[in-house]
């Protein structure tokens, strides 16, 4: 019999670490010749907790030794919930969505010895001082427009934007036609639309750009000035959803799939729930343009459910057997790729029209152009609290702060925490 649990909340792993103390059994579950792995995993509208647990079933079936324990950070989240483990030395076996940097690595099983996680997307991309970290199961796009069809054919839009100026001379004819024109929300989505606005362009121009910030031979407010010069302007002439400080993420999402906006700023992942949407509006896509002159945008992309193992695990092998199957089984792969809208080549899947588009920008885009979001990955990444900081500065122009005090907050946070 299959033994499928879940910590549901990390309050629970001290509880449990407790309990495992005051017995004798070591913590890992051998007692009864059972091997225990726990997977911290990143829970959302799609990946839920219900959804992790049928993903392992098929592997704890085919190995009754090993009981996998899915792991739920709660509104902590996978980011900060690992720094705060390690130092409680509660640590799990196996990290999902946590995508290696140079501070995490020591705490990091080298998986370079290992095919599957050599062969496995992106991984040149994500190593770091040539060793492989992390194994993931595709590529998930991020500087993406997804849009209300309905909409557009209202405001009399009759192609996707494909510079940022005309973004705003659609941005503007919506408006005009009565439609509130992007959705958007608090927590960590206010950055992302300024990211899904400005990447393309900035990375196109400063392909060094993470490394220059790091260094201090760049600024922000040189490098994205212009962005966020925009996003204020955005913000004035009413383009985005006045309550965007309120709104939590799966509120948005519906409210979008809802019909009530036309444009919805949004990585790849949003196609797994609209093909689960029953009467949601016709909705396109289209990649983030770059201002007028930028011929090779780049394009947000990040790996796809990284998977890491602790080193301080004490079952290694069976993290890896585990591991292995989550990025190779046909099925496991399959299953993840489509319930978040990702992308892996030799790992089809039925798609919906929206997919289909979105297989479209893949098959356009150069592998060149793919660029880190947010705090980076690999060797490609700022200091560690930029999507943080970034994210508050973000809310900040969201409740009318001027884009020339952002620009220098931002300007400041890199001069203390940079060169």
């Amino acid at each position: 019999m299959i033994n499928r649990r879940t910590i549901t909340a990390l309050g629970a792993v001290a509880v449990t670490a407790v309990a495992l103390a005051g017995c004798s059994t070591p913590a890992g579950g051998e007692a009864d010749g059972t091997t225990e792995l726990r997977m911290l995993v990143n829970v959302t509208p799609n990946l839920t907790e219900e959804f992790w647990n049928e993903l392992v079933a098929p592997f704890e079936e085919a190995n009754p030794d090993i009981d996998v324990v899915i792991q739920n950070p709660g509104a902590e989240g996978v980011a900060a919930a690992v720094p705060r483990l390690l130092a409680a030395g509660d640590v799990p076996d196996i990290v999902q969505s946590l995508p290696p940097s140079v501070e995490l690595a020591p705490e990091l099983v080298d998986l370079t010895e290992y095919e599957w996680a050599a062969e496995a997307p992106l991984a040149d991309q994500y190593s770091i001082d040539d060793k492989i970290y992390m194994a993931g199961i595709g590529v998930q796009l991020q500087s993406l427009w997804f849009y209300n069809k309905q909409a557009f054919e209202e405001a009399g839009i009759t192609e996707p934007p494909a510079t940022v100026e005309e973004l705003d001379e659609a941005l503007a004819k919506l408006k005009e036609a009565g439609w509130t024109p992007i959705q958007t929300g608090g927590d960590w989505m206010s950055s992302h639309a300024l990211q899904t606005l400005g990447l393309p362009s900035i990375i196109a121009e400063y392909p060094d750009w993470f490394a220059g910030m790091t260094d201090g031979d760049l600024t922000f407010s040189e490098t994205y000035g212009d962005t966020v010069e925009r996003y204020a302007d955005w913000v004035a002439e009413g383009y985005l959803n006045a309550d965007a400080l309120g709104v939590k993420y799966p509120d948005a999402e519906q409210n979008f799939l809802a019909g009530n906006t036309a444009l919805y700023p949004m990585g790849s992942w949003f196609a797994g729930t609209e093909a689960k949407t029953p009467d949601a509006p016709e909705i396109g896509v289209f990649r983030g343009p770059a201002v007028e002159g930028v011929d090779n945008p780049a394009m947000g992309a990040n790996i796809a459910s990284p998977y890491s193992i602790m080193k301080s695990s004490e079952h290694q092998d069976a993290a890896a057997k585990l591991v292995e199957f989550l990025v190779t089984d046909q099925d496991a792969v399959v299953a993840q790729l489509e319930v978040d809208g990702n992308f892996r080549d030799g790992y089809a899947y039925e798609t919906t029209p929206l997919g289909d588009e979105l297989l479209a920008i893949v098959a356009d885009t150069p592998a060149a152009d793919y660029t880190p979001t947010g705090q980076g990955y690999g060797e490609r990444t700022v200091p560690n609290g930029y999507s943080t900081e970034l994210n508050a500065q973000t809310q900040a122009l969201l409740g009318g702060t001027p884009a020339d005090a952002v620009l220098q907050a931002m300007d400041g946070w890199f001069a203390a925490n940079a060169g």
